[in-house]
C-alpha cells in the first residue's frame, strides 16, 4: 500500500531530483534515540525501525550508512528504496505514515538517503506480534505490561495538537514569537527566513487550517491560563519538613501563583526557588566560596520536566513546587507517560508532549534531548547529595531533591544564608556595613518586611551585629 504523501511521486522518482543536502550533522552524530543507520536495503530491519520510531519519539532512518558513519560500499538504487518501503509497510500493523526519501551527500562524495518517521498517536506492531520502541540506538521489544501501558497512553489521543475553540493567531504574543525565533536561530546556528505561518504549522503551533493548538497557546500566548487554568504553577515555601504549621495554621512562609506562557513559567519558578535557596558560605581571607542548597541544573531540570511532560488534559490541578527545610518537591499532574516507569526512567525516553518538548528545546531550556534525568542524578551525586527520589502515581509524578549532604567537618565560619542574605554579606565585605535602605536597593522587588526579617535572622544567628537605632541603624559582621 502506498502512503498518500508518496502516491504523488511516479515511477521516475521525481522527488529524488531535489538538490542534495549539504548538512552532514545527522551522519556525524551517529545512531541514537532519534537516528537509525541501515547499511542494507532490508524490509524487515526497515519495518522494525519504523514501528520503533512511531511508538516512541519519531526519528530519521539513514539508508546506506554503517554504524560508524561510513557510507556503504554498494550504491543505493532509488527504485529499491521505494520497493523496500512497500514491503516494510506490509509488515507493520497498522501502517506507519512516513514522508519521502531525501538524498544527502556525504563527505566522500557518496549519496545516502534519509526518511523521516513521525511519532504516531496509534500503537504499532509488526505482523509477527512484536511491539518495538526505540531505546538508545537499538529497537527494543516490549513486554506485556509495557505494551498495555503504552497502549493506554496512545489511546488518550494527541492533546497538544487539539484546537482550542475561540482562539485565533491574534492571541499569540509578537514578543514571544520574536523571542522564540531569536532563540531558535541561536540553537540552529541560522535564522529562519521563511513564513512564520509555515513555521507554526511545522512545529504544531497551528493546525493545517491555521487554527491555534494547545501547543501554540502554551508557548506563544501571554496568558494561556485564560483558556487553560490548569497550566499554571503553585509555589510554596514551608518552614519545616511538613506542610502543617503550629496550632492548625498553614505551615508555609511564602506562597505564589505563577502564570504566563511556558518559558515564563520556567523562569519565574526558577527565580522563586533561587531567591529562597540557602547558600553555604565559607570565607577564606577576603574571598567567599558559595555552595548552593541544590545544584542549579538539577532544580532547572526538575522544573522543565514538569512543565514539558505534565498531562495538560487534567483540569483542576497545577504543577506544585514545595520547598521544605530538608527537600524540594516538584509535583507534575499526570502519571508517567507511555511505557516509562521509575525503574527505566534513566534508560528510556517517551514524551507525552513532543511538540512542547521540541519548542522548549529550541528555546534553549533543554540542553540535550533525553539526557536530563541522567545529568540530574550526576550533579546531585557530585554535590554530595543522595540521588533524586521519583514517586509515580496514576495521576501525578513527583521529583524530590534532598539538600542534606554527606557529613563532613565544616569550618566554624561556614553559615547558611539565602541568596539575598549572601548578597548582603558580600556588600558588607565590600563596604564595611549595610543599612536597611542599602539592602532594599540591592534586592529591588522584595518587600521591606522580608528584607528586615533577613537581617534580623542573621543577627540572631550571630553572623551580623546591629549597630545604632531607628534611622541610624546599620549592620556589620560580628
Amino acid at each position: 500500500m502506498f502512503h498518500p504523501v508518496r502516491e504523488q511521486a511516479d515511477s521516475s522518482f521525481i522527488f529524488f531530483k531535489k538538490s542534495c543536502m549539504n548538512n552532514t550533522e545527522l551522519i556525524n552524530s551517529g545512531p541514537g534515540p532519534r537516528t537509525a543507520f541501515l547499511e542494507k536495503v532490508d524490509a524487515k530491519s526497515m519495518a522494525e525501525t519504523m514501528v520503533a520510531f512511531a511508538n516512541t519519539e519519531g526519528g530519521t532512518v539513514v539508508m546506506g550508512v554503517k554504524d560508524d558513519g561510513e557510507a556503504a560500499a554498494q550504491k543505493i538504487d532509488t527504485e529499491a528504496l521505494e520497493k523496500v518501503l512497500r514491503e516494510a509497510d506490509s509488515l507493520c500493523n497498522p501502517t506507519v505514515v512516513v514522508g519521502n526519501w531525501e538524498p544527502i551527500e556525504v563527505e566522500n562524495g557518496s549519496t545516502v538517503y534519509t526518511l523521516r518517521i513521525p511519532r504516531s498517536i496509534e500503537l504499532h506492531a509488526l505482523t509477527d506480534g512484536r511491539v518495538l520502541i526505540r531505546s538508545g540506538a537499538k529497537n527494543r521489544p516490549l513486554g506485556g505490561q509495557e505494551i498495555l501501558k503504552l497502549a493506554s497512553a496512545k489511546s488518550t489521543g494527541d492533546f497538544e495538537s487539539e484546537v482550542i475553540p475561540g482562539v485565533t493567531k491574534d492571541d499569540f504574543s509578537r514578543k514571544m514569537i520574536d523571542e522564540y525565533l531569536a532563540k531558535r536561530a541561536e540553537r540552529t546556528k541560522r535564522p529562519y527566513n521563511g513564513k512564520v505561518d509555515d513555521l507554526f504549522r511545522e512545529i504544531g503551533a497551528v493546525n493545517s487550517d491555521g487554527k491555534p493548538t494547545v501547543t501554540g497557546i502554551l508557548l506563544f500566548s501571554e496568558y494561556p491560563q485564560h483558556w487553560m487554568p490548569q497550566s499554571g504553577v503553585v509555589f510554596a515555601k514551608f518552614v519545616g519538613k511538613t506542610p502543617r504549621g503550629e496550632n492548625g495554621l498553614a505551615g508555609y512562609s511564602r506562597r505564589e501563583e505563577l502564570t504566563g506562557p511556558l518559558p515564563r513559567l520556567i523562569e519565574s519558578a526558577w527565580n522563586l526557588i533561587w531567591s529562597e535557596m540557602a547558600v553555604s558560605a565559607v570565607v577564606k581571607g577576603l574571598e567567599r566560596e558559595e555552595t548552593y542548597e541544590y545544584p542549579q541544573f538539577a532544580v532547572r531540570e526538575a522544573i522543565v520536566n514538569a512543565v514539558c511532560h505534565r498531562d495538560y488534559r487534567l483540569k483542576g490541578r497545577r504543577i506544585e513546587i514545595r520547598m521544605y527545610s530538608d527537600r524540594l518537591e516538584v509535583i507534575s499532574p499526570g502519571g508517567l507517560p507511555g511505557f516509562i516507569t521509575v525503574e527505566n526512567i534513566v534508560d528510556e525516553h517517551f514524551s507525552r508532549n513532543p511538540r512542547l518538548v521540541n519548542g522548549l528545546f529550541q528555546w534553549g531550556y533543554i540542553e540535550e534531548l533525553g539526557l536530563g534525568i541522567d545529568r540530574m542524578m550526576e550533579v546531585m551525586q557530585q554535590a554530595g547529595h543522595k540521588p533524586p527520589s521519583f514517586d509515580a502515581r496514576p495521576y501525578s509524578f513527583a521529583v524530590t531533591l534532598y539538600n542534606a549532604r554527606e557529613k563532613q567537618s565544616a569550618p566554624a565560619w561556614s553559615r547558611n544564608t539565602n541568596h539575598r542574605q549572601a548578597r548582603a554579606l558580600q556588600y558588607i565585605r565590600d563596604h564595611g556595613s549595610i543599612t536597611n535602605r542599602e539592602y532594599r536597593t540591592l534586592c529591588q522587588g522584595v518587600s521591606a518586611e522580608t528584607l528586615r526579617l533577613d537581617l534580623a535572622d542573621m543577627v540572631s544567628q550571630g553572623i551580623l551585629l546591629k549597630v545604632g537605632s531607628k534611622k541610624g541603624t546599620y549592620y556589620i559582621l560580628k
